[in-house]
């Protein structure tokens, strides 16, 4: 009887969660559909990698400052308010874009803003989505989870760029902003009948800690684990170098391989599908018994396909294409299985503040690439930062493998 009230209440768990991953689907299509048209307003209106570069920072400095206090904040409030006030928050940041545009008085300094904006909001979405996925997803499908997470992205990597490209055509870029605010009431509508589970806490002698105790709490957690922190320390090199390398892709699309926005859209929907197949991929194998070797062995491949891809001519625009399907693959697979195994591993009163806390120290040196990255180019072009984010990626990962602090990673984490 036990048994089948355990079945009862996963089942039921996983309706809910399916109902609410829905809804943020929607969300994430419109949101790369926004991206994807303002990132190549920016292209056309500037053909600076400067700009570009500038942009991006706008888009993760607030999650890089914030957000380990957000993910401080989302361990301790109510994990579906948040999810309704961050994307209410990023749809009327859309809402006031539009507008300007819709006034003929948008400008460069516009997009900065509403990157900031969507960037703030996104720094509390994020942990919250990820760590109500573990109260709602019984642990042995977290993996799945993670890959079906990953094909998502993939399938909105694929399905928005030819979309949008194709609305930058055929409708003014107020319309296609509107798009992502329709999304947004899709992924908060649900939240208003669906609950969210809380983790429980808890209370000391002392009560309720202070929020700068828990962000402590969550620093120590982080700082004590050595193989994560060995891991940080190798996504922040990794990420210093390759978010450059993507954040330029349009103009390496314009200038390298004489393209337009159908161009750019063939390599972003290449790295979208590439995604779907990682994620199918895991979702049918589940990766190798440890879920960090599986993620290594992705990242060798990947670095690989950077490597060459950094080589190719402009005139082998297909196979260039095809090595960003690898790459999107690869991706997908590595992503999914580490953050199965910080689901699995993490307390989950404790997960926004470590998924958060992890992440800006990943992020933090990412500004830095792409202020660097910006003038570097415009003198030196573009493609040298594809091939030492290959070189690099490929040393590291193999490196880790043979490291036996992160190869036991999940062995010897502190919940274990």
């Amino acid at each position: 009887m036990n048994e089948q009230v355990e079945e009862s209440r996963q089942a039921k768990s996983m309706t809910r969660f399916a109902v609410v991953f829905i809804g943020q689907a929607f969300s994430l299509f419109g949101s790369r559909l926004v991206q994807f048209a303002l990132v190549w307003w920016l292209t056309m209106e500037s053909g600076s990698a400067s700009v570009l570069a500038f942009a991006s920072i706008m888009a993760i400095l607030p999650q890089v400052l914030l957000g380990p206090f957000a993910g401080t904040l989302v361990d301790r409030w109510n994990r579906r308010t948040i999810l309704m006030v961050s994307d209410g928050v990023i749809a009327l940041s859309v809402v006031v874009l539009a507008l300007l545009f819709a006034q003929g008085s948008v400008q460069v300094w516009h997009i900065y803003v509403l990157m900031a904006a969507r960037s703030l909001g996104g720094a509390f979405q994020w942990p919250a989505m990820q760590a109500s996925t573990s109260l709602m997803v019984p642990e042995e499908h977290l993996s799945r989870i993670s890959g079906l997470n990953q094909s998502l992205q993939g399938l909105a990597n694929i399905v928005a760029p030819p979309l949008g490209a194709l609305l930058l055509e055929l409708i003014p870029v107020q319309n296609i902003l509107a798009i992502d605010v329709s999304t947004a009431i899709l992924a908060i509508g649900p939240l208003f009948f669906i609950p969210i589970p809380q983790p429980r806490r808890e209370a000391s002698a002392e009560g309720r800690p202070s929020v700068l105790a828990d962000l402590r709490e969550g620093f120590r957690f982080v700082w004590g684990w050595k193989g994560l922190m060995m891991i940080v320390g190798m996504a922040l090199v990794i990420n210093l170098l390759t978010n450059p390398a993507f954040t330029l892709l349009p103009i390496l699309v314009t200038n390298h391989y004489n393209g337009g926005a159908i161009e750019l859209a063939w390599f972003q929907s290449a790295n979208g599908v590439g995604m779907i197949a990682g994620g199918i991929l895991l979702g049918v194998w589940g990766g190798f018994k440890s879920r960090i070797k599986t993620a290594m062995s992705a990242m060798i491949i990947m670095g690989g396909g950077l490597l060459i891809f950094s080589f190719l001519p402009g005139d082998a625009l297909l196979l260039g294409v095809g090595l960003l399907f690898v790459f999107g693959t690869m991706n997908s697979i590595a992503n999914a299985s580490f953050f199965a195994l910080l689901q699995a591993t993490v307390p989950a009163d404790m997960q926004g503040r470590v998924f958060t806390m992890m992440m800006s120290l990943i992020m933090s040196m990412t500004p830095v690439g792409l202020a660097l990255a910006g003038p570097v180019a415009d003198l030196f072009g573009l493609r040298i930062w594809y091939t030492v984010a290959g070189v690099v990626m490929m040393i590291m990962s193999v490196g880790a493998l043979f490291v036996p602090t992160i190869r036991q990673l999940e062995e010897e984490s502190p919940n274990s």
